[in-house]
């Protein structure tokens, strides 16, 4: 019988936090990765796993805590993987941000541009407007909350720090009702089951909800019995709709949606625009800072009144609309239709005529929209994560567009978009961070590029 080895550990000193919010020390020359732990944090950490340029770590004997750490204020940490920095003070969050894009441009981009101090928040909870919790648990056992960090394993969720009240309300309602009636959540290891996912979505301005309901199977069982439940339960509740997705997989939801009760739309007001929001739409999920963001946009932009601006990625079209009635005319480029309708939508709700959005790929229909307008003075683009297109960018240079506003939720993609126009003939002024995502690692930014003459 061979005795078992003790795991390699050693005292490692926290020097950084990496893009995901992991402290970053080093055991002799290698990197080693350590959760829940914060730049000025010195313990014993065991080694995990070893890969082959870094090791993944476990911190098992803090001996000296950073001044930024805290007890985490919410009771779901450090089980629960939606928030990542819950041990760390405010202030030491948005200082790590701000230095986080600092670090991405001159690394990855090669760029020495200034970055603004962060557009925090006040008071940084109950911000969040929509939440998507997987369900699992068997009949009469419903477990409802967010993953453990790097797993599937679902940690019950009981209250929310970050999520707007009603929304933690209406979860709960969700919970006891599926339990209630004893009908089966999904198992995602037997793929049964009934319930994969809870979507909820919270108006902050009008106090109401929107119910998304994602089922493996074509129909809900008792649907009449549950909505009215939850009606009588949650009367902020004004929409419930149903997803249906058979698949086996982990996105969440499936092609098809259907509202099966109440309103199509909910509306959330960000300074002065009603924007709807539908079951499957796209929608910042911080209101407070979503103005935030806009009025650095619209600040950047510093319109006149003739302009031609292009949205590109405009999705619902609230960037494009917030701008409206400071520009000649609004064009948005966005790939999904049902996104598109929801723009035109909102622009008749808003009773704005000067905008029009189309459907399509943007490098596309740069070049189409140049030959048929003439000159673009401003585009803006707010790509996904993985950043822009090398050819929305090409196309973005080769229309000699005056300048463009760049809105990003990733510094690393943001730093190599940078480089590549600047290469092309454009500087990047101050980029401005946006806390977006407090208790999180994500971070917002927005910066203003020109045209060199």
């Amino acid at each position: 019988m061979t005795k078992q080895s003790k795991p390699e550990s050693a005292l490692v000193e926290i020097t950084g936090l990496s893009h995901g919010g992991e402290g970053v020390g080093r055991i002799d020359s290698t990197a080693v990765f350590v959760p829940h732990a914060i730049p000025g944090d010195v313990g014993e950490v065991e080694i995990v796993h070893r890969r082959k340029n870094y090791f993944l770590g476990r911190l098992v004997n803090l001996k000296q805590s950073s001044p930024e750490r805290i007890d985490p204020p919410c009771p779901h940490a450090p089980a629960c993987g939606g928030c990542q920095l819950q041990h760390m003070s405010y202030a030491g969050q948005v200082s790590w941000k701000r230095l986080q894009v600092e670090e991405a441009l001159r690394r990855i981009g090669g760029l020495e541009v200034e970055v603004a101090p962060v557009l925090r928040m006040s008071a940084p909870i109950h911000y969040r407007s929509r939440a998507q919790l997987p369900l699992g648990g068997s009949p009469g056992q419903v477990t409802m909350g967010f993953f453990r960090r790097g797993t599937h394993e679902i940690v019950d969720m009981q209250e929310c720090m970050v999520q707007h009240p009603l929304m933690v309300k209406l979860a709960q309602a969700v919970r006891r009702t599926i339990a209630d009636l004893r009908l089966p959540p999904y198992d995602e290891v037997r793929h049964r089951g009934i319930f994969r996912h809870a979507v909820i979505k919270a108006s902050f301005s009008d106090e109401t909800l929107m119910l998304v309901l994602v089922t493996r199977t074509e129909s809900i069982p008792l649907q009449e019995e549950i909505v009215e439940r939850l009606r009588r339960e949650v009367p902020e509740l004004v929409s419930i709709a149903h997803n249906i997705n058979p698949t086996v997989t982990n996105v969440v939801y499936g092609e098809r949606t259907k509202v099966i009760w109440g309103e199509p739309y909910i509306y959330e007001q960000i300074g002065g625009m009603r924007y709807a929001i539908s079951p499957r739409s796209f929608f910042q999920v911080n209101p407070q800072q979503t103005k935030a963001l806009y009025d650095e946009v619209r600040r950047l932009a510093n319109l006149s009144g003739g302009e031609l601006v292009l949205d590109l990625y405009c999705g619902t079209g609230t960037i494009g609309l917030y701008l409206a009635k400071r520009a000649g005319r609004i064009v948005g480029v966005e790939t999904i239709p049902d996104a598109v309708s929801d723009a035109k939508y909102n622009a008749a709700i808003n009773r704005v005529s000067s905008a029009e959005f189309i459907q399509g790929q943007a490098e596309a229909v740069v070049p189409d929209l140049v030959r048929r307008m003439g000159e673009i003075d401003v585009a803006i683009v707010d790509p996904p994560r993985k950043g822009c297109e090398e050819a929305v960018l090409k196309a973005l240079a080769q229309a000699d567009v005056g300048r463009i506003i760049y809105v990003s939720c990733n510094p690393a993609t943001l730093a190599r978009d940078l480089a590549y126009l600047r290469e092309r003939g454009y500087t990047p002024g101050r980029v401005q961070p946006v806390d977006m995502f407090p208790w999180t690692s994500h971070v917002e930014s927005v910066v203003l590029l020109s045209r060199r003459s």
